[in-house]
């Protein structure tokens, strides 16, 4: 533990501080990268899933893959115009999360916001799998080592996010580019060739195991939009964005929207000219390469760069799911601990809590793509629907200009989004959806109990109810003999006993507070006037949000003012119900006492207040 600093710094960088946060900010075409890198890589994957359905029905159905793709690509042009509309509205981030809790209420919230923590999951968990298949595929032999790729590609990609935003979007700017690059290549040198005669004219011979009928062609339908998922992150990330961050955010998702429809119906077309039917090991992309520019350099360019752009692709969800944990966290319904900015401006724990459960998916499904899928696109179009629902509500209440037009564009957005979802529910639900459809409401529950436990806590700590106290100052003695430091986080009935305590061993009493940027500072001194007004109250700024640190130098200060008398520190803390409510608070008590101890601080005591 003594060399866990130097090793943090080493890997992470060195902490920045709070002023910086407002420098973290991405340009458009780093934007591009950083949040929509899941949308535009989907072309890797979402064809091919198009055709792994419709290879059932025979060769003669395969050609119905370009219809599907173009109805999906219109379905694209939909949900672009109507989060273009939600981002106007909300220029400060508009997710699924907050629109529809604003406009729909406290449960339709918490499905969005659950539906998305899952598919944000599940997107890392895609992406890293697909692009362990581009890699897999080109290079045969390292199939067998499929899942401990996956884990180390998702370690990487958590190491990069930890690094901080601005660091993040420089390292994806490159292999997102490069991607769409070589992507518009292949779609130029494949048309090239086909308008020069150099191309298979038809399918080989395959048997068909099943009729073509509306619920085959909706199954593909469903399959394929697993192209859209990800188009949302730019209206959760608006605020990541330079100023003026919604009008930037607005471009951005325009450009995606037409980067991403030219590449995943160039790609089909591709797909259906070339007379493509998947192979077991080789990705469509993959057999398109070897076919239209073959398996020299430029394959083998193509395969590297989809297999970085595909790992990347989860980056999307490294830029929101942390984002939206920090919403929920700071409504009550996730563990405060993912309401906290890390050393580096982001948000730490939501983005190993993304890593952790990703690589347990990668690990359960084998790193298997096919094997993910059934469960994909629920989620997202389940928080797609009530968002652009919640929209349609905010306009008819508040009625500002242009808001018919605005309401329609988001009306026809909710409509087509809840067509889909049922279409997806139903064609899926068999071949793995049901987990999502049950996982969601049992996130919600645990929405609710957490929300209900940090009620409860707050009741019981409350001291709204305490009559104002007033204390007879009493002179300090002109020999401090026994000189007390009481860490106060926020002003509770807990502190107040701890405050309490303190009186009755010391003969001189300073209490701390440490200000990471998110107290008020008046209110504190006004409430701290009214119950403890005999006891100075010292309050820490702490630039770079650590709050142990701060609070051992400034013990390390006080007891050397205070030589040759025993200095005790009082750290009130309060003892949850359960042990496992633990879970849901800072160990602040724990790291702040070994920081104690290894600074030599001889009695530190703690005040146990029970609930």
């Amino acid at each position: 533990m003594f060399f866990y600093p130097q090793i943090k710094q080493f890997f992470l960088g060195k902490s920045l501080p709070t002023s910086a946060h407002s420098e973290e900010r991405l340009s458009n075409a780093a934007a591009l990268a950083v949040l929509s890198s899941d949308a535009l890589s989907s072309v890797a994957y979402a064809t091919e899933e198009i055709l792994l359905v419709l290879v059932a029905a025979g060769s003669g159905a395969l050609g119905l893959s370009l219809p599907i793709a173009i109805a999906i690509i219109g379905l694209l042009g939909i949900v672009v115009l109507s989060y273009r509309q939600t981002i106007r509205a909300y220029p400060q981030g508009g997710g699924s999360y907050i629109v529809a809790r604003e406009n729909l209420g406290l449960y339709p919230g918490l499905v969005a916001g659950g539906s998305l923590m899952i598919d944000y999951i599940l997107t890392v968990t895609v992406s890293i799998s697909a692009g362990t298949a581009a890699l897999t595929s080109a290079i045969p032999v390292l199939k067998s080592h499929t899942v401990l790729l996956c884990l180390i590609f998702i370690f990487l990609l958590m190491l990069a996010n930890l690094r901080g935003v601005k660091e993040s979007g420089q390292i994806f700017m490159v292999p997102t580019f490069a991607f769409i690059v070589s992507i518009f290549l292949l779609i130029g040198v494949g048309l090239f060739k086909y308008s020069t005669g150099q191309v298979i004219t038809e399918y080989p011979s395959l048997p068909a195991t099943e009729g073509i009928s509306v619920f085959f062609i909706l199954r593909a339908f469903s399959a394929g939009c697993t192209a859209l998922t990800g188009v949302e992150a730019i209206s959760d990330g608006v605020l990541a964005f330079k100023a003026p961050e919604w009008k930037n955010a607005r471009l951005t998702l325009l450009y995606l929207g037409v980067i991403l429809g030219f590449m995943f119906v160039g790609i089909t077309y591709l797909a259906n000219i070339y007379h493509v039917v998947p192979e077991e090991g080789q990705t469509v992309v993959s057999l398109l390469g070897r076919v239209i520019v073959g398996t020299g350099p430029i394959y083998y360019f193509l395969q590297i760069v989809t297999l970085l752009v595909l790992m990347l692709a989860a980056n999307t969800s490294y830029a929101d799911f942390p984002r939206l944990c920090y919403f929920l966290a700071r409504d009550g319904f996730l563990p405060r601990q993912l309401s906290l900015l890390g050393d580096r401006l982001v948000y730490s724990n939501g983005i190993i809590l993304l890593s952790t459960c990703a690589g347990i998916l990668a690990i359960i499904f084998k790193g298997q793509v096919n094997a993910i899928i059934p469960l994909y696109a629920v989620g997202v179009f389940t928080s797609f629907t009530l968002s652009q629902a919640g929209m349609v509500r905010r306009w008819f209440h508040e009625k500002t200009e242009n808001w018919r037009a605005s309401a329609l564009m988001n009306g026809l957005g909710a409509f087509a989004t809840l067509v889909v979802l049922i279409v997806i529910i139903c064609t899926k639900f068999l071949l793995g959806a049901w987990l999502v459809v049950v996982a969601i409401p049992l996130v919600v529950t645990l929405f609710a109990a957490i929300h209900q436990h940090y009620q409860y806590v707050s009741q019981r700590l409350s001291i709204h109810d305490l009559a104002p106290r007033s204390y007879i100052s009493v002179p300090k003695p002109a020999v401090i003999t026994h000189p007390a430091v009481v860490v106060v986080g926020q002003l509770n009935r807990g502190t107040v006993e701890a405050l309490d305590y303190a009186r009755t061993i010391a003969d001189e009493i300073v209490a701390i507070h440490v200000d990471i940027g998110s107290t008020d500072r008046e209110e504190l001194q006004r409430k701290w006037q009214n119950l403890e007004s005999d006891i100075p109250l010292e309050i820490i700024e702490s630039p770079y949000r650590s709050v142990i640190d701060p609070i051992v130098d400034f013990v390390g200060q006080f007891q050397k003012s205070h030589p040759d008398v025993f200095t005790t520190i009082i750290i009130p803390v309060f003892v949850p119900r359960n042990w496992w409510d633990s879970i849901l608070h800072n160990q602040t008590t724990l790291f702040l006492k070994n920081a104690l101890r290894a600074n030599k601080s001889r009695i530190v005591t703690t005040v146990r207040y029970y609930l």
